[in-house]
């Protein structure tokens, strides 16, 4: 039987095959400069186990690179996150398998009725969360892909997704994930009040794992047009600067349907509802251009009412920021 000194060598020494220095993807923020504060992309894994999961034996996890070593290797057809914890008394280690249907490859969605990655069958996506020594003979449960990207040879280099896993049932207690590897933040997230015109009182949050996000200049460049869609939903945003100005992280404008001196010209409509006028308030989070001056990416949150309206429309934008 092997030490744990000598079972973390003669681990670390498989992975030295497949392993690789992974750095940040050059996505829709490269060759970007940010104000606000640059957009940093998260690695981290956490999960919570349910009273009488196997592997998680019912407690909680939390780790990024400040607490363990956490890699990734594989490509889009199966790839293995790993998070190492090691101090001088002890370590612990946990592993994560996602696979695509044989012959497929992982893209954002949701894969459900999954099997154990390495003896899936079929069409059946893998999945596969062990570690300390424990893992299940089979498998049952879901993950969803938010992001995913590779290199050019292949190698995954960006991944953000979560999972619900079950030991040996599909009844059995679940222990549920967030992987997140060089990922950055990619969502929309709205409330509104039963009156309000545009969201009729639903709410609601889209990632990647089921919606499409878009970003393009709009009204000849001084502006921004953001999309999203997905679950049965499509919202879109409309924003112009206050006249003669750019758009800054850290500010909060006054919005109006049309922008004028100290007012951004702002509106979102959705489902096919949009209002005659707004009323409220747009807030930049973080705000990146590309050496050009385009807007690549961004984060915000605003509050829109429909004219005179008390009830509103509130929501945080995330698009890769």
């Amino acid at each position: 039987m092997l030490s744990r000194t000598g079972f973390r060598r003669a681990a670390l020494g498989a992975l030295a095959v497949l392993t690789m220095t992974i750095g940040l993807t050059t996505g829709p923020v490269a060759t970007a400069a940010a104000a606000g504060g640059a957009p940093v992309a998260v690695t981290a894994y956490r999960h919570t186990s349910e009273a009488g999961d196997h592997i998680g034996q019912g407690g909680t996890v939390a780790h990024t690179p400040d607490t363990a070593e956490i890699t990734l290797v594989g490509d889009a057809e199966e790839l293995r996150l790993r998070v190492w914890v090691e101090s001088e008394e002890d370590f612990t280690w946990w592993e994560v398998a996602l696979a695509a249907p044989k012959g497929e490859k992982l893209h954002p969605g949701v894969y459900r009725d999954v099997e154990r990655a390495p003896v899936r069958t079929g069409r059946a996506p893998g999945l596969d969360v062990y570690g300390d020594g424990r893992s299940c003979d089979d498998v049952f449960g879901r993950f969803s892909v938010n992001q995913i990207e590779t290199d050019d040879s292949g190698a995954v280099t960006v991944l953000d997704a979560t999972y619900t896993q079950r030991c040996d049932s599909a009844t059995a207690p679940a222990l549920k994930g967030v992987v997140k590897y060089h990922a950055l933040p990619l969502s929309y997230t709205y409330s509104s009040d039963p009156d309000d015109f545009v969201g009729r009182g639903a709410s609601g949050t889209h990632t990647g794992a089921t919606s499409i996000f878009g970003l393009r200049p709009w009204a000849g460049g001084r502006g921004l047009q953001y999309n999203v869609e997905g679950d049965r939903e499509d919202y879109s945003a409309l924003m112009t600067p206050p006249t003669g100005e750019q758009f800054e992280a850290g500010r909060t404008y006054p919005i109006a349907n049309t922008d004028a001196a100290g007012v951004a010209g702002f509106g979102v409509s959705g489902n096919g509802r949009a209002c005659a006028d707004t009323t409220g308030t747009l807030t930049f989070l973080k705000l990146v251009r590309d050496d050009a001056g385009t807007v690549t990416a961004f984060a915000a949150k605003f509050e829109q009412h429909c004219g005179t309206s008390v009830a509103g429309l509130r929501g945080t934008i995330r698009y890769y920021a």
